[in-house]
């Protein structure tokens, strides 16, 4: 029995090993569960780097109760016998820098992903035309008019429009009904339409996401090009509005061309952000069109900034006004100024900036969410 005690195996301190070895073992075997119940995708959209954050926290209690043991007083066990702590450490702060390091490189993945999703996208771009043709050729089926339903809509409204407020700021129809006539078209189509459109760019497309598998992007083109339609079909309105008064914009019309290539741009970057948001919480678009109502009122669409007098320069606060002067000033003959162009950039920078990262981090489960 004596000979036996001297066994190093039988000893207490090899058993206090043993409990940590086994502590290491259940570390492990709870930590590869969790990775593989996290390796497909969930309908409840749970984040996959919450796993790397739960494991390096249940590194940190191992950590300290590991600290623990091997400072208790045993008759057989010195105290202090921190041995195995600078081992732990090391597998601790490789551990760490391991999932930092996959964490960022989910996001590069995520990014390389949008990007040649964008790509491949814009290969389709005929697809997406015709998607878009079609989707407005049906909204209209059965009708004997069809499509030209939005011309007709469009001519009474801003007819109707134009009386009567002519009539309530006293303003010459001569020279308000064109200024209405091309404020009611742009907000209208090109912005209202436009947000709204964006909001359900992935919602409306839910069946044929489940039936084929298509870059995300063919269904923003698709909405651009449905919008698109919509505002050639309602620019007649403020053509026959300019010839039937004989206004001739000039020479400082082609400064329309960068502005509505600028609005291109932001459209698409509202469907990268507005769309996988409506997906996700869909009492978004509600709410979108209650602001959209709200800043028909605030932007000068009905009334002219110069109404304001000085005050006007806080219309650039609005970021509505600066997208909205950069089309409408060269048409109506007020060139927009300098802070009004680099109001408009800024907020089509910024738009851009956000939508990606909000396209980038969403695409892998947009198809769960629609």
């Amino acid at each position: 029995m004596a000979f036996v005690k001297k066994i190093p195996f039988f000893t207490e301190e090899f058993h206090h090993h043993a409990v940590i070895l086994r502590t290491l073992i259940t570390f492990a075997n709870r930590s590869l569960q969790s990775i593989f119940s996290h390796a497909l995708p969930c309908p409840d959209n749970s984040s996959r780097t919450n796993i790397a954050v739960s494991s390096v926290n249940r590194l940190a209690m191992l950590r300290m109760t590991v600290s623990s043991g091997l400072q208790d007083k045993t008759p057989h066990t010195p105290a202090g016998d921190n041995r195995l702590e600078p081992a732990l450490s090391t597998v601790i702060d490789k551990d760490a820098s391991s999932c930092e390091q996959t964490r960022s490189k989910k996001k590069f993945q995520a990014s390389r992903s949008a990007l040649h999703d964008i790509h491949q996208g814009f290969k389709l771009w005929r697809l997406g035309t015709l998607l878009g043709w079609l989707d407005l050729k049906l909204q209209f089926r059965g009708s004997s008019v069809g499509p030209m339903w939005v011309t007709l809509s469009t001519l009474i409204m801003i007819g109707s429009m134009g009386l009567v407020y002519a009539r309530l700021f006293h303003m010459n129809l001569q020279t308000y009904l064109p200024y209405l006539s091309i404020s009611i078209i742009l907000w209208r189509t090109g912005i209202s339409d436009m947000l709204q459109n964006a909001c359900t760019c992935f919602i409306t497309a839910g069946s044929s996401v489940r039936a084929m598998r298509l870059p995300w992007t063919v269904q923003i083109l698709r909405m651009l090009m449905r919008t698109t339609l919509s505002f050639g079909l309602t620019v007649i309105v403020p053509i026959g509005v300019y010839i039937w008064f004989g206004i001739v914009p000039g020479i400082t019309a082609l400064l329309v061309l960068p502005a509505l290539f600028l609005w291109a741009l932001n459209a698409f970057s509202c469907c990268m952000i507005l769309g996988p948001l409506c997906a996700r919480y869909r009492d978004v678009p509600p709410i979108i069109s209650s602001a959209i109502q709200i800043a028909f009122y605030v932007t000068p669409v009905i009334w002219n900034a110069s109404q304001l007098g000085a005050r006007s320069r806080w219309l650039l606060l609005n970021p509505f006004y600066s997208l909205l002067e950069i089309v409408r000033g060269p048409l109506t003959g007020d060139l927009p100024s300098r802070s009004v162009w680099i109001c408009a950039a800024l907020i089509s920078l910024t738009l851009w900036c956000i939508g990606f990262v909000t396209f980038a981090r969403s695409r892998s489960r947009l198809a769960f969410w629609v």
